[in-house]
């Protein structure tokens, strides 16, 4: 998976066969593809797995621990950060989380290094995903890392252009100053605040700033790259990741949602006997992901276009984000539910009855509307969400409803747009069908996706000279 968001894996090949060092990132949209990939790792291929977590983090491991017997976790104790209040291990319970979550996971260089150092069949690092762990230079014998990564190639690719050409905007007071990724298909231009938020606050000198430029710099010189996406929706961007990078070993194996059990978890029985009576296709799934947090202003206004539009729809609502006033879910009742706190989005989204989803852009987020082909309606608001957007209307599978984490939408636009996205005769609905079939496909025996894993895996088994020297790994 790919994106300025990582987590990391580090592969080995040992006397008793190939065995791997998973460390995921601790925010959610980074550990489920992550965990989705160790399980298959594990469960279809064989390979003894080691996941690296915090205490507090270990429950989120529970049901795959439970499943897979291999798979053994290496439990660290969470380093203190002044910008991290104590109890706190994960970026969901931050807000602001990215710059010192991913500055605090340096600080478990030597307790890994440690851990590396005591195997007696030490793991040779492999790495997926891109935020800096500071793992450097780890032992001899030690693999060039491979990274899985939480984004797309697009995503990616703006960001090795940022860090390599240092592009600045000229004008600090305005945000809307148009970058042109030269050298990216198309060329796209992107507005200075749509662009990535490590890099944008990036100031010369900080020691911040520079362990995570050097953590970006780092993920560039990895041996290789696994993205969590497949040809019919990047092939282009994948074809320009393997040649910026100059080598084949880029492998697309998404979407790994499609491979999951997150399909099978459950959702509370009454909403599903509510979307039992839904006729297909006419439901709008509406959730923003484990992170944003919606203002009193756009959510009156989300709520009043949910109103207006006449469609049936599922809220999802964080425990942290405003809702509308007391008598909304009052006057939609009956065709409109509000959930607060989690919701099964895998199992929500492939309900017959969900045929379109108001989305963050999320990368997971993303993936899981194109496997259960719905119409996406784009909100992004930072990280690679804005670039996300941008993708799924190209391909003809989303419409832009707002953009920006200030922006409020007029609920009247709002409702027009939503109520339009459950329309079956849309060229958007067609299109989202179209590319569903053809994700289902890439991971099915002798897909893309089928056939990228499977080499992945062999080059994981496969040694060779550079096993012999000393990598730094960054996730």
């Amino acid at each position: 998976m790919a994106s300025t968001e990582a987590t990391a894996v580090i592969a080995a090949a040992c006397g008793g066969g190939t065995h791997i060092l998973v460390f995921p990132y601790p925010a959610q949209g980074h550990m489920l593809p992550l965990l989705d990939l160790t399980r298959q790792l594990s469960l279809h291929h064989g390979l003894s797995i080691t996941i690296a977590t915090t205490p507090k983090n270990l429950p989120l491991l529970s049901p795959l621990l439970s499943s897979s017997p291999s798979i053994q976790p290496l439990i660290l104790p969470f380093p203190s950060h002044p910008s991290i209040p104590p109890g706190i291990e994960t970026c969901k319970e931050l807000p602001s989380y990215f710059i010192p979550m991913t500055h605090v996971l340096s600080f478990l260089h030597d307790p890994l290094l440690h851990w590396f150092r005591s195997q007696p069949n030490p793991p040779l690092p492999s790495s997926p995903t891109s935020f800096s762990v500071g793992l450097n230079a780890l032992p001899p014998n030690s693999a060039s890392p491979r990274r899985l990564l939480p984004s797309g190639a697009l995503a990616l690719s703006t960001i090795h252009f940022l860090w390599r050409t240092m592009s600045k905007n000229p004008n600090p007071d305005d945000d809307g100053f148009p970058i042109t990724f030269h050298g990216i298909p198309g060329s796209p231009t992107f507005p200075w605040y749509q662009t990535s938020s490590f890099y944008r606050s990036f100031k010369e000198g900080d020691p911040v700033s520079d362990s995570i430029r050097d953590g970006f710099l780092g993920n560039m010189a990895s041996w290789g790259f696994v993205f969590n996406t497949f040809d019919d929706l990047e092939g282009s961007y994948l074809r320009h990741v393997r040649e910026d990078l100059g080598h084949e070993r880029v492998w697309a194996v998404g979407p790994l949602s499609a491979s999951s059990t997150r399909a099978e978890e459950e959702a509370p029985t009454e909403l599903i006997r509510w979307l039992d009576t839904c006729e297909e296709g006419t439901v709008v799934y509406v959730c923003f992901g484990s992170q944003a947090t919606l203002t009193w202003e756009q959510a009156e206004a989300l709520g009043t276009g949910l109103e207006r539009s006449g469609a049936r729809f599922v809220w999802c609502v964080r425990a942290t984000s405003a809702v509308p006033d007391e008598g909304f879910e009052r006057r939609v009742k009956g065709r409109g539910v509000v959930v607060r706190g989690w919701a099964p989005q895998v199992a929500l989204l492939s309900h017959r009855a969900v045929g379109s989803f108001l989305t963050h852009c999320g990368w997971n987020s993303v993936l899981e509307a194109v496997v259960a082909g719905v119409v996406m309606l784009t909100w992004p608001m930072g990280a690679d969400q804005f670039i996300n957007a941008r993708l799924l209307k190209e391909v003809g599978v989303a419409v832009g409803m707002s953009e920006g984490s200030n922006s409020v939408p007029y609920p009247d636009e709002l409702a027009r747009v939503v109520a339009e996205s459950v329309d079956p005769s849309r060229n958007q609905r067609k299109r989202a069908l179209e590319l569903r079939e053809k994700a289902l496909k890439a991971v099915k025996q002798g897909g893309s996706s089928f056939r990228d894993l499977e080499g992945f895996v062999q080059a994981l088994r496969k040694p060779s000279q550079e096993n012999n020297n000393i990598y730094i790994l960054r996730e």
